[in-house]
């Protein structure tokens, strides 16, 4: 900023009075700058297994026997003889064995970066002037109506 002030610059027919001056100037100027930043990341994990088993078994025995026999020595010396026999086994074994097995596997990631900024200039100026010549303002405009 600058001021000054001038004296007497000679007659300026409205007597000896002094002439002033005045000059003012000056600028401004700024700047603001504004950064953010936020950046993050998850992730996940899932695992599920079943593992199913069953076991079955069955046994089964049955034995069958039927038998008759008729022996006969007659007097005469005859002799005599009648058998009959059935003989029925049967031994039955089962076994079976069931496996299943399941599963499920999953995963996730996921990851975000963010930046904002902000920059902002301004600029201003300005000028200022006074000047007073003379003594006399009223007698600069003329006579009143």
């Amino acid at each position: 900023m600058s001021d000054y002030e001038t004296g007497d610059t000679g007659d300026t027919g409205y007597g000896d009075d002094p002439s002033y001056a005045h000059y003012e100037a000056g600028a401004e100027s700024g700047e603001l700058e504004h950064l953010q930043q936020a950046s993050g990341s998850e992730s996940d994990y899932d695992s599920n297994f079943n593992v199913y088993e069953q076991d079955t078994e069955s046994a089964e025995s049955t034995d069958f026997q039927q038998g008759r026999s008729v022996e006969f020595d007659g007097a005469d010396g005859s002799h005599y003889a009648e058998q009959e026999f059935t003989n029925y086994s049967n031994d039955q074994y089962d076994s079976n064995h069931v496996f299943a097995a399941e599963g499920s596997e999953s995963s996730h990631q996921a990851e975000f970066a963010q930046l904002d900024a902000l920059r902002e200039e301004f600029d201003s100026k300005f000028a200022e002037g006074t000047v007073i010549e003379g003594g006399n303002p009223a007698a600069e405009l003329g006579p009143a109506n």
